[in-house]
Order: C-alpha cells, then sequence, then structure tokens
C-alpha cells in the first residue's frame, strides 16, 4: 500500500506498511523546511513523501512554550521558504503569545504548500529492512527509502545527575514544565544553568520571590553585535564538532550571551549574582564542597535539551563519542548510512540554519536515492 491517499483518519490493514519514497519524522521548522522542498523539487504528498507529527497541532515545539514567552521576548522566528511569518501573523503587536503565533504560522504554511501533516503521530522506532526503511508509529507502519529526521530536542530535556537529587523534599522542574512565574510565590528558587532560557526565568522569577543562580561556568557576554559573520563563525565551531562525530555543543557555549536591556536591567537589580554549582543536593535545598548549604523550595533546572534520537537507535548511528558522525554540505547527512539526513541537528539546529538544511537535505537525500 503506498501513501497517496493517506488520511487522519484512514488505517491500513494490520500489518501493511504503507510505502513511500521518503518519511520525514517531525513538523517543526526544520521538518516543514524539508517538506517544502521535497514538494518544490517534484515530489508529491503522500506518495512522494510523508510528514509525521506527533504534537496534536500544527507549531512543532513552539505551542508548549511558556505564556510569558512573546514575540518581543522570543528569540527571532525567521520565515519559512516561501511565505513570510507576517502573512499569517500580526507581527505589529509584539504581545501576542509564541505559543499562539508560531502555530497560526506552521498551520497557515502546512495549508498553503499543502503538506498534509499526518497527526497526531509518534514514530516510535525506524529499523532497515532490505533495501527500505520500516518507520514503526503507534498508528501505522511506514515503509520509506530515505529518511529524513527533525525531531529537534524539546521531548528530551537533560538534567544532570548530582548526589542527592532523589532525596529533594521540594519540587523539582525543568525549563519545558515553566509556565509561569506566580506559582513560586513565597518559595525560595534555585535555577540551575546559563542559557537564555535561564536568564530570562530568572528576571521573571526574582521579581515575585528570592532566588539563587548557579552555572557550571562562568557565563560568557558577548558586547559586540551578533552579525552574520559571527553567526558563520558559531555555526561553523558547531559544524565542526559534528563532522568529526562528537555531540553537538550547546549554542550558548559557542555565542555566548548578549548584552541586552534585560541583562543591564537585572544587573540594576542585583540578580545577576551567578554562584558556583553545587555539590549535593540535600533534602531542603543544596550543598557546595566548602559545606555552605542554601535552603529551596524548589530546583528549576534550566540546563538544556538533547537531540531527540532514541527511535534510530536500531540504525546503529552513533560513534563510540555518544555523537554521530555528519557530512555533506551543511553537515545533514549521516555518513554511515547517506539515505539518513538530520536536519535541526547541531549545525542546524538554529531557526534560519533549519531552513538552509532542509533544502540541502532535500537536495542531496533525493540525489543519492535518484528520485526526482
Amino acid at each position: 500500500m503506498d501513501a497517496e491517499t493517506l488520511a487522519p483518519q484512514s488505517a491500513p490493514p494490520l500489518g501493511v506498511a504503507i510505502k513511500t519514497e521518503i518519511v520525514v519524522i517531525g513538523a517543526g521548522q526544520a521538518g516543514l523546511s524539508s517538506a517544502y522542498h521535497l514538494r518544490q523539487r517534484g515530489l508529491a504528498a503522500g506518495r512522494g513523501f510523508v510528514v509525521l507529527d506527533q504534537s496534536p497541532r500544527a507549531g512543532g515545539a513552539w505551542q508548549f512554550r511558556w505564556p510569558s514567552l512573546t514575540l518581543s521576548t522570543v528569540n527571532r522566528v525567521h520565515d519559512l521558504p516561501g511565505m513570510a511569518f507576517s502573512e499569517a501573523v500580526d507581527t505589529s503587536n509584539d504581545a501576542v503569545e509564541a505559543a499562539v503565533a508560531v502555530p497560526r504560522y506552521f498551520a497557515a504554511y502546512e495549508e498553503r504548500f499543502g503538506l498534509n501533516v499526518y497527526r497526531p503521530v509518534k514514530v516510535k522506532v525506524v529499523c532497515q529492512r532490505g533495501e527500505r526503511f520500516r518507520v514503526e508509529t503507534d498508528r501505522e507502519t511506514f515503509s520509506a527509502r530515505g529518511i529524513i529526521n527533525a525531531t529537534g530536542t524539546w521531548e528530551t530535556p537533560y538534567i544532570p545527575e548530582y548526589p542527592g537529587r532523589d532525596l529533594f523534599r521540594g519540587r523539582q522542574l525543568h525549563t519545558r514544565d515553566y509556565r509561569t512565574a506566580a506559582e513560586f510565590a513565597g518559595q525560595h528558587v534555585v535555577i540551575v544553568g546559563g542559557g537564555i532560557s535561564a536568564i530570562q526565568l530568572l528576571n521573571e522569577i526574582s521579581q515575585v520571590t528570592s532566588t539563587t543562580w548557579v552555572t557550571r561556568r562562568p557565563l560568557q557576554f558577548r558586547d559586540g553585535p551578533f552579525d552574520q559573520e559571527a553567526g558563520r563563525a558559531a555555526v561553523k565551531l558547531v559544524e565542526d564538532r559534528v563532522r568529526q562525530g562528537l555531540p553537538p555543543n550547546s549554542v550558548v557555549s559557542v555565542t555566548g550571551l548578549p548584552r541586552s536591556p534585560l541583562i543591564e536591567a537585572m544587573e540594576a537589580r542585583g540578580v545577576l549574582k551567578r554562584l558556583e554549582m553545587f555539590s549535593e543536593i540535600t533534602e531542603t535545598g543544596v550543598r557546595w564542597e566548602d559545606g555552605s548549604e542554601q535552603r529551596a523550595d524548589v530546583i528549576l533546572w534550566c540546563t538544556g535539551f538533547r537531540s531527540s534520537l532514541d527511535h534510530l537507535a536500531p540504525l546503529l548511528l552513533r560513534e563510540a563519542s555518544g555523537g554521530i558522525l555528519m557530512g555533506g554540505r551543511l553537515a545533514t547527512e549521516v555518513v554511515k548510512d547517506p539515505r539518513i539526513h538530520l536536519v535541526g541537528y547541531g549545525p542546524s539546529a538554529s531557526t534560519i540554519g533549519a531552513n538552509r538544511a532542509g533544502a540541502v537535505a532535500a537536495s542531496e537525500l533525493m540525489g543519492t536515492l535518484g528520485v526526482s
């Protein structure tokens, strides 16, 4: 059975795999960009390619972001190819929640270009079956000649192991669980992390309650503009790592934090008082190596995410280093198997990087498969 007439309500006979040329896994920025370019290069949605997305609606991970993340506070949302953000969203109103605006844009984009995203469907595992891949989901099973994986990181929050973490009697949560600062009023919150999200949440929470801010390493602030030259240099550093098969670094470790008006205001309030990382967690708080302690009601882990790639584990793509050896023009092609491209991984993890990677991945993968 092929995917030409696949609709969300349809279901093939038990045990039958739906055939298509390419399966795109994920419908965030990278997945939609890839699908657009597959279509522009002549593949039809369905028989040519299928986009699978586990979210209940369009919007990728943006639909789950906290309410205070608005168009005025979010990092820039870059236009997807072929359609400007402003065509679907009133960009003059920067108070609109990102969790509302971006899904609205993505939904309009999917409709305009007929991408026929199939959702909600969760990919459980991808296995090799002869010359094809078997993509098993919680609904149907698909058979494809090539894979463009665009699952991002939102589903894989990272919380480091620290002694005593399971003993803590208070509340622990990750960035992805955060909703509003008001819920922490009257509690002491330890905020862990030095990325952009950590700074934003530290700013919000410190306005309603007391906070302690800890990071693993001193912060690197960037005073100059983050222009195209600086952006290319940052991407090159990340690209060099994945081309060696090493796990990609975090964005902030490469770019540094911009010294923005928000940073200056936080410094003026005395909020940006960074402490070294604690050595252990106690029942009532955290403790440092010198024996000093801080009582805490909440530990908020703003410690980032890891690439959501567990469903690809049977393909044995990882190196001993834990990374995946990447090749191709923009380092989206898996060297061990060029029929697989990872977009939104490593140097293409930014929104603008995902757009460029989608175009190149579509072109290179179609070339590898010999389809047009």
